[in-house]
This record gives structure tokens, sequence and C-alpha cells, in this order.
């Protein structure tokens, strides 16, 4: 497994518009809507590739039930997940079971999906959320994020 670098920062905020404001005038950041990611999961998202951040809100109305909430209340807007990406997700899932580390979900697209959802820009999006919060205070997330060649 080879680790090609950090693809993003995921990142727990009270509001998502004030948060996309703050990096969009910042560092220029250009985001796009996930919700559909997040509604399950009682979570709005925006995801901004060329800066590398994706930011994750309680869907208003429903902070009470949200799992980001408590994380929230304790350390106020914060770092959640760092996403590494790997050449190979399951290789990277192998290491992290014989570490014992559990994984708390799983992304795999089909390219239908990327097309419709990411603006057609991958070949291949597969992640694993490894639940590493209690020794890190964040999770780590392997994805396997292939870029669409032209």
């Amino acid at each position: 497994m080879a680790v090609n670098g950090v693809n993003r920062i995921i990142l727990a905020v009270r509001d998502l518009q004030k948060a996309k404001t703050y990096y969009e005038d910042l560092l220029g950041a250009t985001f796009h809507d996930a919700h559909w990611t997040g509604e399950p999961f009682g979570i709005q998202v925006a995801i901004s590739w060329n800066a590398g951040i994706e930011l994750c809100a309680p869907i208003p109305g429903k902070e009470q039930e949200c799992f980001l909430t408590p994380l929230l209340n304790e350390r106020g807007d914060s770092l959640l997940n760092v996403v590494f990406n790997v050449d190979n997700a399951d290789e990277a899932l192998e290491r992290s079971k014989k570490l014992e580390i559990r994984t708390i979900n799983a992304l795999d697209y089909t390219q239908e999906e990327i097309d419709l959802h990411l603006d057609g820009l991958f070949a291949r999006y597969k992640e694993y959320f490894l639940n590493t919060k209690a020794q890190h205070g964040y999770g780590i997330v392997f994805g396997q994020i292939e870029a669409k060649q032209a």
C-alpha cells in the first residue's frame, strides 16, 4: 500500500454557511454541496477539492440527535477526520485490521454515483472510516480517490 498524501481534512462545524464563507474568503476554496452523503447521518456536507477541506454540520433543527453535537459542544468547530489518499484502500483496511482498528463506515461509489454527485471528477472513489478518535482525537480515513484522466 502506498500513501499518496492527505486528500482532505474533514471539519465539524456548527454553521455550514458561515464556515464555507470563511474558507472561501481565506483560501479561495470552491465548495460543492454533498448533502446527499450526510443526510442519512443527520449532517450537511460541503467539499472543497481545491482546498482539501470537507465541512460537516448538523442539519438545522436536528442538532439534538446529530452525532456531531457532543463534539461541537466539547470542542467547538474542530477536526473530525483526516483522509489519506492510498493506492489500494482494501490493502490499507487489512493493515488496520491487523492493528485491531475497527471500521466505522465504508463508501464505494459507482461511476454513475461519481458522475451524478461528484461532478464526474473521479474514476474511483472508495473510503474506509476508521475508529481512531480515542487514540488521536480524530478519525483516520483511507481513501482510494483516483482522478478521472482527461
